[in-house]
């Protein structure tokens, strides 16, 4: 199995981060999911990462459709909406790729524990890889900045069914290893997804309530009080489903005390937030094994107030 044509829905930071790595390996190759509007725009505009200009060869998704790897990296709020074209893309085991393979690969790459699930519902099991990101960066418009891209942070993946190098995962980590993508394959792939979707929830959301930068966590006992509530009750709940996270590190961080993560990041660009892969499957997973998590429901309803406020609902007149 060969990997020759790469498509990619969702060109933010992740996506930029996807670009960056395989532009130069890839040429046309790489191709970007749009149709309409969104595709006159990528087009026309391109993307920045890092203070280089990336031309953007973009397909509709019928176009793109002889893909032999699909990256989703769409917002988990944009993830219904891309459905259609992930079918179109990876949903048909009867095509032939550009590399003569009968099914495309789908990554998600998505922050999360359920969009692999969901994609599944839709097209099977059988083609999708799990993965999940650890970058940091900051999107203005198109301009996306990616923090230490070349450093140890990057794209971790593996196979949930089991600990082996699959023939799919074998034909990834030969793919990546052309790239200038930080890659590993892990054996342990939904457990470290559940590692990060907690240390998401304990870090990424206390910080945009409080509206304040990483070095909040370091510098008021309240704020390290409230976050590790939250990854009590997310530790709690992954065991329920097997999974036994040991307990955060922090005593350091490898960002600076200024950082702020995505959800804070939403807030202060006045954009939908991710709360409901956070706190929502959090809640939905919590309830479904009857465990209570009454930190992780009161942030949902505070952060989806705070969007209400930014959309202008509360701009009152005297």
């Amino acid at each position: 199995m060969e990997i020759r044509k790469v498509a990619l829905i969702g060109a933010g930071a992740i996506g930029g981060y996807i670009v960056w790595g395989t532009a130069d390996v890839l040429g046309d190759n790489l191709v970007v999911v749009a149709e309409g509007e969104r595709a006159k725009r990528l087009k026309s505009r391109g993307i920045t990462v890092n203070g280089r200009h990336y031309d953007l060869h973009v397909q509709s998704s019928q176009e793109a459709a002889d893909a032999d790897l699909l990256l989703v990296a769409v917002k988990y709020t944009g993830l219904e909406e891309a459905m259609d074209d992930i079918v179109r893309i990876a949903g048909n085991d009867s095509k032939k790729n550009v590399s003569g393979n009968n099914r495309t690969i789908v990554m998600s790459l998505l922050n999360g524990i359920d969009s692999e699930e969901l994609i599944a519902e839709r097209i099977g099991w059988e083609p999708i890889v799990n993965a999940y990101m650890t970058i940091a960066s900051h999107r203005t418009g198109s301009d996306i900045q990616i923090f230490q891209p070349e450093g140890e942070d990057g794209l971790l993946y593996g196979d949930h069914n089991t600990a082996e190098k699959t023939e799919i995962c074998a034909s990834l980590e030969r793919f990546f290893a052309t790239t200038r993508l930080h890659t590993t394959l892990v054996p342990d792939i939904q457990k470290r997804q559940w590692a990060k979707f907690i240390r998401n929830i304990a870090f990424n959301l206390p910080q945009a309530v409080i509206g304040a930068g990483l070095g909040v966590y370091h510098d008021s006992r309240h704020a390290l009080w409230y976050s590790l509530k939250l990854e009590e009750e997310g530790r709690r709940v992954a065991a329920a489903y097997g999974m036994e996270i040991a307990p955060l590190q922090r005593e350091r961080f490898r960002y600076t005390p200024a950082t702020r993560y995505s959800t804070l990041q939403d807030l202060d660009a006045k954009r939908p937030t991710e709360v409901d892969m956070f706190c929502g499957v959090l809640m939905q997973k919590a309830k479904e094994k009857g465990i209570e998590v009454p930190v992780a429901e009161c942030t949902y309803h505070i952060i989806k107030a705070l969007e209400e406020k930014n959309a202008g609902r509360f701009d009152y007149q005297q």
